[in-house]
């Protein structure tokens, strides 16, 4: 059961508060990116089990970088973060390929919930 997990955000708080809820949770966190680019060139590098992606960040978004990540490997697995109001956004990101998304700000038992629903 892998539970290797890349995080992405261009904001290092929220980094931070999902990298704390995961770890209290038994996850490990093998890498953070702060812009879309940055996640396809560390998904090839460290092979997470499955990537917390945000929607809007700089130089590449979140939806952009899933398609990338996802054309590099159809396996997969992205749950995309996303604040209120960007629902438009998540069903793009739906469509792309994402397998859930998380509302900022970050709830625990949501967080924990969408993760193991992945089931890793």
């Amino acid at each position: 059961m892998g539970k290797n997990i890349l995080i992405v955000d261009d904001a290092a708080f929220m980094r931070m508060k999902l990298k704390d809820i995961l770890q209290k949770n038994g996850y490990t966190v093998v890498g953070e990116a702060q812009n879309g680019i940055e996640a396809v060139q560390l998904y090839q590098e460290v092979q997470p089990d499955l990537v917390t992606m945000d929607i809007t960040m700089p130089e590449m978004d979140g939806i952009d970088a899933l398609k990338k990540i996802k054309s590099i490997d159809p396996a997969a697995k992205v749950i995309m973060c996303s604040a209120m109001g960007q629902q438009g956004m998540v069903m793009d990101a739906i469509k792309a390929g994402a397998i859930d998304f998380i509302v900022k700000p970050f709830d625990t038992t949501r967080v924990i919930k969408s993760i193991s629903k992945v089931a890793l």
